[in-house]
């Protein structure tokens, strides 16, 4: 397995050993292999949260006092999951801040303040995006023209999905794509222009972007009577959702509306759901049917758990999902999100924000984590 060896051979001598370069290297070939067992993603699983618990202090005397340290922890499962939302209150890095490459923000804020994910380096970010980007949503295709409906990289430096559609343009996008969110809002003119032009040429065409995004889209196209019937091959992406940026659609609504205004069939209109605290992000198989079942790539895991005691629930039964991405190495890679889900038979369906007892059980989670974390 490239990159493996001398990272097991490093464990084996001392946790402190291991190196960030040998992590990254690791981490990179992991990731390039194509698919990967239980073992062998669990023999992985296991060198990040040793490397973790070295170099994290925040992340180190949580799992201390949740009795979980490298010589207890033998399966991936009982690595630690850190509550979404520590990531506002400590600075959960390896590395010194100042010598991160790019710091991902959460836009959310609470009491003013936003999660943040330090990244040393983003290769392995960058690697992650691409290897999933091109299986799940380009399919095949080489390279299609696409329409962005979110700002650039130049606007929002500090954000994930903002590189994430950089990335898909730079590395995946036909001549001719193009961003259409910029300092006046979104540019309907133009996306017009693009979206006629596609029909003209009987190209397939991408739209990309926020749920949100999609919404302002839609009205102003309703608005005009414009229609579309994008040429077969085409297809969309959103992510995210719509509280505080715009009117609200339930899912169904939501992908009949864009079926009907661009042609693009329901199976062709693709989510991904994604958090500045993760580096990976899982896919759908399009929204005929919502909600679909969304997956990952081999280097992230995910549970359903209750969130209290961090036991997994088992296949069919809600609780709070819980994600164990190798990718993260940096910040910490098991994450307890605030999302309720179910596990199903090739992944799991995302049933939306927890509430009720299992709000609660998230909220005395990140109780504990601080108190732990902070000493």
């Amino acid at each position: 397995m490239p990159g493996i060896p001398p990272v097991r051979e490093a464990l084996r001598e001392s946790v402190a050993d291991v190196t960030e370069a040998q992590i990254i290297e690791a981490l990179l070939g992991f990731i390039d292999q194509g698919e990967a067992s239980e073992a062998e993603f669990e023999r992985m699983a296991l060198a990040v949260f040793a490397y973790q618990f070295a170099n994290n202090q925040s992340y180190r005397r949580f799992a201390i006092q949740r009795g979980r340290t490298t010589l207890t922890v033998r399966n991936w499962r009982d690595i630690p999951a850190v509550p979404i939302t520590a990531f506002k209150d400590l600075t959960l890095s390896c590395c010194a801040p100042e010598a991160a490459e790019r710091i991902f923000m959460t836009s959310g804020t609470t009491q003013g303040l936003r999660g943040r994910s330090h990244h040393p380096t983003l290769a392995v970010w960058d690697r992650s995006m691409l290897v999933n980007f091109r299986r799940r949503f380009m399919q095949g295709t080489k390279r299609i023209r696409m329409g962005i409906l979110f700002p650039d990289e130049a606007a929002m430096p500090n954000s994930s999905l903002a590189r994430y559609l950089a990335l898909a343009q730079r590395e995946c996008g036909a001549a001719g794509s193009a961003g259409f969110v910029g300092p006046q809002g979104l540019d309907v003119v133009g996306v017009i222009a693009a979206l006629t032009q596609a029909e003209a040429s009987g190209e397939p065409y991408a739209l990309l972007g926020a749920s949100w995004s999609f919404v302002h889209l839609l009205d102003a196209l309703t608005g005009q009577g414009r229609r579309f019937a994008l040429p077969e091959g085409s297809r969309i992406l959103d992510t995210g959702g719509f509280k505080g940026q715009s009117r609200e659609m339930g899912a169904d609504a939501f992908y009949d509306a864009l079926s009907a205004t661009f042609g693009v069939p329901r199976n062709l209109c693709i989510n991904m759901y994604g958090m500045t605290e993760l580096s990976t992000q899982f896919y759908d198989d399009g929204n005929a049917v919502c909600p679909p079942v969304k997956s990952g790539p081999h280097w992230i895991r995910s549970r359903v758990v209750d969130p209290v005691s961090g036991r997994d629930l088992a296949e069919g039964a809600t609780g709070v999902l819980v994600h164990h991405d190798l990718a993260h190495f940096n910040c910490a890679s098991a994450i307890l999100t605030e999302d309720a889900g179910v596990m199903v038979e090739g992944g799991f369906k995302l049933l939306g924000r927890v509430d009720g007892a299992d709000s609660k059980g998230c909220s005395l989670a990140v109780e504990e984590f601080l108190k732990a974390a902070r000493g």
